[in-house]
């Protein structure tokens, strides 16, 4: 086997099986360190040997056992103490295991344990995307626009705090539930987002392993809570959002946008799907919460045969009540993105000028600049906005996309009123 071969078999293997590994060393060892550590270890093990050995026929069940050996060794070599021995023997228990929740899914247990009510939501969501969702400490701390040593100390305190408080490693009961699903609905949704678009200079722009997981997590929690309406608008957004993904990019890896995408190509299944979820939240009668309401901006545009048709007074009305949920930034700015649309790219300007102060980091505030820049005649600016926005965007897709739309910019004409 080549070494691009088993590379390419170790990453996609990273992708699918680093939550299960993760997951049952954590229910064998109770421990978030000594799992982590014990799955890395596996797969370092898996890049020397591989390309040499072959990748096993049970990629999964190779890492798990190497891990499992990993974490012994470990605790071996730690375990001057009784109950470090006693750990170590866990591999040959034959007893029964402990009721774990109502439902049988180690990952779900996981993501159960790290959003403990005990930890900050932020730390439980930075937490869950380390051990469930496998994504490194930089490209969790791009997405909470932090640097990187202070997002790898949060997730360390955060792993000591659970084994300190000795939080269960189970799915909660009915009357735990309500405290933990928020934190949990956000943790699967930014592992969605990871999977659609992808971080890191190094890695595939879309990962549909873990939009695969994440819609499967959310199944398992609709399945939970089947009258909760935001784990029924969670599952209806993903649904409607993967539908498009193998639409979103090009033969050439270049990001597609929505407004491009051959709309023949999107899953009719899947947005059937997520249409039916968004109808049956409506006929609730009841209050939408943030991802119902991001569902139904998802089913308008997935309701237009073309980009032309879509209703975009709708798509504005759905935001204005969304800005009163979530007055965020990133709300605002989508906002601004759908009042172009509707209004124009200047009025549309002037609302997203007025986000600088709290988006200047954020790649997508200098892309969407640029394109109503674009719009309006200005390609200095434009231009300028768009080094901005590729100097900060992690996607490779969305980088070649924004690089070819800064490229087929005209110089700028001399009735430009805002040229440097």
């Amino acid at each position: 086997m080549s070494a691009a071969d088993a590379r390419d078999a170790i990453v996609r293997a990273h992708h699918e099986e680093w939550a299960r590994v993760v997951a049952a060393l954590t229910r064998r060892f109770g421990d978030l360190d000594v799992a982590e550590e014990a799955a890395a270890d596996a797969f370092a093990t898996a890049v020397e040997r591989w390309p040499a050995d072959g990748v096993p026929p049970n990629a999964g069940a190779w890492l798990t056992t190497t891990a499992n050996r990993k974490a012994i060794d470990r605790l071996r070599r730690e375990g001057k103490r009784d109950e470090k021995h006693k750990e170590a023997q866990m591999l040959r228990d034959d007893d029964p295991p402990e009721p774990t929740g109502p439902i049988d899914d180690e990952r779900l247990r996981l993501i159960f344990t790290c959003c403990h009510p005990a930890l900050a939501t932020e730390t439980r969501v930075a937490l869950t995307l380390r051990m469930v969702g496998g994504l490194t400490v930089a490209e969790i701390a791009r997405s909470f626009l932090v640097q990187e040593t202070a997002m790898g100390q949060r997730i360390t305190r955060a792993k000591s705090k659970i084994k300190a408080a000795r939080i269960p490693y189970r799915v909660p009961s009915s009357d735990d539930l309500p405290a933990r699903v928020c934190a949990v609905l956000a943790v699967l949704f930014l592992i969605f987002n990871e999977g659609y678009l992808a971080t890191g200079p190094d890695t595939d722009p879309v990962r549909p392993g873990l939009t695969a997981e994440a819609i499967r997590l959310a199944r398992l929690i609709r399945a939970l809570l089947p009258h909760d309406g935001e784990a029924a608008g969670l599952l209806a957004l993903m649904l409607l959002i993967d539908a498009r993904r193998t639409a979103r990019v090009s033969a050439t890896g270049e990001l597609v946008t929505l407004a491009e995408q051959d709309r023949g190509a999107w899953d009719t299944a899947l947005i059937a799907e997520g249409h039916r979820l968004v109808r049956e939240r409506l006929r609730s009668g009841e209050p939408p919460g943030r991802y119902q309401i991001l569902a139904a901006i998802n089913a308008v545009h997935t309701s237009a045969r073309d980009v032309r048709d879509t209703d975009w007074s709708q798509v504005v009305a759905l935001y204005d009540q969304l800005v009163h949920l979530d007055a965020s930034p990133i709300v605002a700015l989508n906002r601004a993105i759908a009042v172009a649309e509707l209004d124009g790219p200047e009025v549309a300007l002037a609302a997203v000028d007025r986000l600088s102060d709290r988006l200047a980091g954020y790649h997508a505030y200098h892309a969407t600049r640029a394109d109503l820049l674009r719009r309006l005649g200005l390609g200095r600016q434009s231009r300028l906005a768009y080094d901005q926005a590729i100097a900060l965007a992690g996607n490779t897709a969305e980088t070649a996309y924004l690089t070819r739309r800064r490229d087929q910019l005209g110089q700028a004409g001399p009735g430009d009123p805002r040229q440097p």
